[in-house]
């Protein structure tokens, strides 16, 4: 088990999935109400299309199949919102998701095939209908939750026109912000992460958690979380460089790591991502096609930015339910997508694959990034989901890939060529960006494990806009 200052250590080994629970699957077991969006349809800012957590409890198989042993699930709880960032109540799983008996299933089934659970902890704000808000509108001044929530006056103005009366994320009235300085509210957040540990998830990602400021919160929430589940994941979604929040092991144990997803795009995607499909966060506001230099340059960076230890347990991902998906980013070069899961798959940290990306979901911004999961496999991309498995299979076979040992070896033109090791093998890996075959010294014999590169006289080759992974004899 984790020591209290120590990522648990399942997390290097762990590829994650990522899924946004309405749009995975839907299960035959529970009834729907009428009014749903078809599956398949385009997503709508406001409709709903049935996924539940019994559709992925049923989808294990096909998850176990692509080598997924790690879920991180958007927020499950009752809410009125499709996405579920606008919580109603922090101890009730939707009913529209197959409620509490839904989660209990699938934490039991997942753990039984090796498969952890993350969930998201979203607990800056809440929705309209949260118990505690819902009183304040219903009792004004009277209400015994008036000090949860900053209010400039009452009463309060949730619905109507003009700006809230009350303090909520980005002023969106749908988003009032809890008092995390209050100590009742802070109580109760410690409680529901703990309640649902003792349940049986895994781990918590947190939504927006820089905005949480309240003096040693997130330093009494990692002590509570742990105490309870030694092995929980604590991860952090913070665009940006992280060290006030992962260094040191007294917050959380990761960031999702987009400053490292932007470098990757930049390289192996490059020319070919469309600006106008790039997030509007300021963090990819960095990007700008990357040779193999320029890569070489901004990953010892990468490298240099947080401890190993801290490297390790980062998730590393290329597109989420906040981004277009990198094969629409890429103007649908399925060689972009490639190349950056190949990166992912070989850099320490967990990645994570968002759903459906392996067999070729695409999506422009939300809501678009959060289509349904076509389980019709005659439209699947057959190239990009056999990429997929193969990669992650490649990861989990080859401890040095998922080891701390990091070397840039060249970087010349557009082939970037790098090597992992541990105690038991070396194992060197080239992607080449560029349209021509591109060739740099080889690293001793070498016997290819994935990919299209060549060796012949000193030198390994690798075709244009492709990969290839190595051992070192």
């Amino acid at each position: 088990m984790a020591k209290l200052n120590q990522a648990p250590a399942w997390v290097k080994d762990a590829v994650f999935y990522q899924i946004f629970p309405d749009r995975f699957a839907k299960s035959a077991r529970l009834e729907k109400p009428a009014n749903l969006q078809a599956w398949g349809a385009p997503p709508t800012r406001h409709g709903f299309m049935g996924g539940d957590l019994l559709g992925i409890a049923d989808n294990l198989g096909y998850l176990r199949d692509l080598g997924i042993n790690a879920l991180y699930l958007n927020p499950i709880f009752v809410s009125g919102a499709n996405h579920r960032y606008h919580t109603d109540d922090y101890y009730t799983v939707d009913p529209l998701l197959g409620g509490n008996a839904a989660l209990d299933e699938l934490i039991e089934k997942a753990h039984a095939v090796g498969i952890r659970i993350v969930l998201d902890g979203v607990f800056n704000h809440v929705g309209r209908g949260f118990h505690q808000f819902h009183s304040i509108v219903e009792n004004d001044g009277e209400s015994p939750y008036l000090d949860w929530f900053t209010i400039d006056d009452l009463p309060l103005n949730p619905y109507g026109k003009g700006p809230a009366n009350y303090l909520a994320w980005w002023n969106l009235k749908p988003l009032p912000r809890l008092d995390t300085d209050n100590p009742v509210v802070r109580e109760y957040i410690m409680q529901v992460a703990e309640h649902w540990l003792r349940r049986g998830i895994d781990g918590w990602r947190l939504d927006v958690p820089e905005e949480i400021t309240a003096d040693g919160f997130w330093e009494e929430f990692r002590q509570r979380v742990r105490a309870v589940n030694p092995d929980a994941y604590i991860v952090g979604e913070i665009w940006e460089d992280s060290s006030d929040f992962i260094v040191g092991g007294t917050r959380f144990d990761a960031t999702m790591n987009y400053l490292l997803t932007v470098d990757i795009i930049a390289f192996a995607a490059g020319k070919h991502i469309d600006p106008k499909q790039l997030s509007p966060n300021r963090v990819y506001k960095r990007f700008r096609p990357l040779d193999a230099a320029g890569y070489a340059k901004r990953i010892n960076k990468a490298l240099r930015r947080y401890p190993m230890e801290t490297q390790q347990a980062n998730l590393n991902l290329l597109e989420s339910h906040d981004t277009p998906r990198l094969i629409t980013s890429a103007s649908r070069d399925r060689d972009s997508l490639i190349l950056s899961t190949l990166l992912t798959m070989t850099f320490p940290g967990a990645p994570c694959v968002y759903y459906g990306s392996e067999v070729g979901v695409a999506g422009s911004f939300d809501p678009d990034c959060r289509r349904s999961f076509p389980w019709d496999e005659t439209i699947w991309d057959k190239e990009l989901f056999d990429a997929h498995r193969s990669l992650i299979a490649l990861r989990h076979a080859h401890p040095a890939l998922r080891g701390p040992n990091y070397e840039t070896v060249s970087a010349n033109g557009q082939l970037y060529v790098f090597k992992r090791w541990d105690e038991s093998e070396q194992v060197l890996i080239a992607v080449n960006s560029g349209t021509d075959s591109a060739s740099a010294p080889a690293a001793g014999d070498l016997d290819l494990l994935w990919g299209k590169g060549s060796v012949a006289a000193g030198q390994i080759t690798v075709p244009a806009r492709s990969g290839a992974v190595w051992r070192i004899a």
